[in-house]
């Protein structure tokens, strides 16, 4: 049985292995930040933006992409000027972006916007996929270190001239901008779990720093390349997603029987 048939599917295939390796290194940051479920949270975000776009018949992405950043810079503004957490301000927001997308996403549609769809893609949406990707990784790795300082002792990133807001901000607008590549073949609902996951997954395995992020990334580029292949081979009429988050929640299993020993 082929299991690539199209160049436009193996575009599809490469750029959703280098999504996992975002969200792997994402999604650690998120766990050590104590904002690992914000992740699915965030994600439902979207959901108003692919709503309006696919009653208007416009591209879901860019939809989606609006009241996604819309909706973290609105997170961001909330929780400097209540000082709440910001799990609490994601809370406020998903609750109404959730009930507005499923009320304006048409019906047949529903299903593809909440758990997504393996798509082929054309060679400009890959390279922009790749520049999304790249443009993640480059953020995480260069303020690695200031995001450490930050969350290990807020007083030493302000001494040192750390702005915690902004850092914080940019690291919000990553985290979206992750879940927005997930999107496409994750969905709303799923888009976040190889955020969450993989990275609970790498902390149970290491407590060391680099590598966390690199058994975080690596469980996560698995789970979507098993996923992947269950899906051609065994369960063809299957979405991608589900798959792909049962596999990454086997392999957390599997780190729990790994330490219990």
């Amino acid at each position: 049985m082929l299991i690539v048939t199209s160049a436009g599917e193996v575009y599809g295939i490469i750029l959703a292995l280098l999504f996992a390796v975002a969200a792997g290194l994402v999604g650690s940051f998120a766990l050590m930040k104590r904002m690992l479920l914000a992740s699915d949270v965030i994600s439902h975000v979207a959901l108003p933006g692919i709503g309006l776009a696919l009653l208007f018949g416009f591209n879901p992405l860019l939809g989606g992409a609006a009241t996604l950043f819309l909706g973290t810079f609105l997170i961001w503004q909330l929780q400097k000027k209540t000082g709440l957490a910001t799990e609490a301000m994601i809370g406020v927001v998903f609750a109404g972006s959730l009930a507005i997308g499923a009320a304006l996403t048409p019906e047949e549609d529903l299903v593809e916007a909440l758990f997504g769809r393996f798509q082929t893609l054309s060679l400009f949406a890959f390279l922009l996929g790749v520049a999304a990707v790249a443009l993640i990784i480059f953020v995480i790795l260069r303020y690695k270190q200031q995001l450490l300082l930050g969350l290990f002792s807020a007083e030493l990133a302000a001494a040192t001239s750390v702005r915690l807001n902004r850092l914080d901000l940019f690291f919000l607008l990553t985290f979206s901008l992750t879940v927005l590549v997930g999107l496409r073949f994750m969905g709303a609902l799923l888009a976040g779990a190889l955020v969450i996951i993989p990275a609970t997954t790498g902390r149970r395995l290491t407590s060391d720093v680099t590598h966390f992020l690199m058994v975080s990334c690596g469980a996560s580029v698995l789970a979507t390349g098993l996923g992947f292949l269950v899906n051609r081979t065994l369960l063809p009429h299957a979405s991608l997603g589900p798959i792909v988050v049962i596999i990454s929640a086997v392999l957390f299993a599997l780190s729990l029987l790994y330490r219990a020993s």
